[in-house]
């Protein structure tokens, strides 16, 4: 099935290229179809290419979805055109106006993590949209920071400093596998992680309500949900493409950092990147989309609370 955008978004031909089954916004309003409505907080200072990479993993699922592009109020990103931001995105209370509720929220990433919570710019309108969230949409998907700042703020798990950048590709085991989000995981699978911080594993691991899904010897925590399934949290970053940690490195090795590390079992033999990670975040997302939003969200969405 289709994922639903804008028929001038960027993001259409690329993904008509590489068979992304997409959907004018024109054409779904012709059919008799409630799509699941999916909004997209996108935090990441190149918006567009982080677009394409979620609407990749969300265009590759076997249900209708319509996406929001979301962007916060308090602080406009250099990065991305501002003409693609205003065709395309709206901030949440631009959403509220127009009388949105979501059946899923996905909540990216975003460059502070070696700031202080309170030394974001946009933190305070980041509380009041996480706020938002518990009563206007069913499950919502917090990813890297934006899991470490939604696990800190819900559960008061503690963010950690790490000594250098966690940038690889890492194995990682799953856990409680009768949990509808890792059906059918393998019991070892890989995922790339790219941060500075993480979050107290001890701590989410006894905290009442939170059920730990995916954790990796080297690299911690992966994946954890709430016990309602109303939230995800994963600290890594499956929607990366083949060549994304591959243009960090390059990006911060260039900017004359003297501590970067090459990224973990990442390149090949050859030199060059290996994709390891693919099939399991396709089916993360699939079964985000499947068991915590379309099999439980309502019918109608504006019930919603």
């Amino acid at each position: 099935m289709p994922v639903i955008i804008p028929s001038a978004l960027p993001a259409r031909e690329a993904l008509e290229k590489e068979n992304i089954f997409v959907m004018t916004d024109v054409r779904a309003r012709s059919q008799e179809i409630r799509p699941l409505s999916i909004g997209l907080l996108n935090l990441m200072p190149n918006k567009e290419e982080t677009e394409l990479q979620l609407l990749r993993l969300i265009g590759n699922t076997p249900l209708q979805v319509e996406v929001t592009l979301l962007q916060t109020a308090t602080y406009k990103g250099t990065h991305t055109d501002e003409e693609h931001l205003k065709s395309f995105y709206l901030t949440l209370d631009e959403a509220i106006r127009s009388g949105k509720k979501f059946d899923g929220l996905i909540v990216t990433g975003a460059p502070v993590e070696q700031m202080d919570f309170k030394e974001v710019k946009y933190w305070d309108e980041i509380v009041r949209i996480m706020e938002w969230a518990e009563h206007n949409v069913y499950s919502t998907m917090y990813i890297c920071w934006g899991a470490i700042a939604a696990m800190h703020y819900f559960y008061g798990i503690d963010k950690i400093a790490l000594d250098e950048k966690l940038s690889g590709v890492y194995r990682h085991r799953s856990l409680n596998r009768s949990n509808p989000l890792v059906r059918n995981f393998d019991e070892y699978f890989n995922a790339p992680h790219s941060r500075h911080s993480g979050v107290d594993l001890d701590k989410a691991q006894r905290t009442e309500g939170l059920d730990i899904l995916a954790v990796s010897d080297e690299a911690g925590l992966y994946l954890a949900a709430s016990s309602d399934h109303r939230r995800v949290f994963v600290l890594g970053h499956g929607e990366y493409d083949k060549f994304t940690l591959d243009k960090e490195y390059k990006r911060d090795t260039g900017l004359g950092r003297g501590d970067v590390d090459v990224p973990v079992n990442y390149y090949g033999a050859d030199g060059a990147p290996v994709l390891s990670w693919r099939a399991h975040s396709s089916l993360l997302m699939c079964n985000w989309l499947n068991y915590y939003v379309y099999q439980a969200t309502p019918y109608d969405i504006t019930t919603i609370s």
